[in-house]
């Protein structure tokens, strides 16, 4: 089966297997930035953005996104840096696993929120995890981030 549809603004199209998920997909098409942690939808390492969503690829099947908009964190470079730097300056990114997944959400976030409390900041990244580190350095860098221009 075909599938068509805009990674990162480009149209493309895939030839996949029946039942296949888009991290699959994705990773066997070299986007490597996917990353497949538990492939039970319950760690946000393979987060990306659908029609400007965030989604975890390891969940939805590829066939369902005939036409539709995906944009990986390589559509998001500018903003990724900017994300990253915050990270950084907040010791939020130790060991980088969760970050691609993490900058994704936090970049929809900003989009989606002019000015989010705590508590929609932290209801909008309850699906991704940091397995080496609490949630109190990734918070500081999200408002960190959020402030910016």
């Amino acid at each position: 089966m075909i599938v068509n549809f805009y990674l990162n603004n480009v149209e493309v199209s895939y030839s996949i297997k029946p039942g296949e998920y888009l991290a699959e997909t994705l990773r066997r098409h070299g986007v490597k930035s996917i990353k497949v942690g538990c492939n039970e939808s319950s760690c946000g390492s393979c987060t990306l953005l659908i029609e400007g969503k965030p989604m975890m690829s390891c969940s939805v099947l590829t066939a369902s996104l005939e036409g539709k908009h995906i944009t990986t964190v390589e559509g998001i470079q500018e903003e990724a840096a900017k994300i990253s730097k915050c990270f950084s300056k907040q010791g939020a990114d130790q060991c980088g696993f969760c970050n691609v997944g993490f900058a994704l959400v936090i970049y929809a976030l900003k989009r989606e929120y002019k000015n989010p409390t705590d508590e929609e900041i932290n209801n909008y990244i309850v699906g991704n995890l940091c397995r080496c580190s609490g949630l109190q350095s990734h918070m500081k860098a999200i408002k960190e981030y959020l402030k910016e221009e």
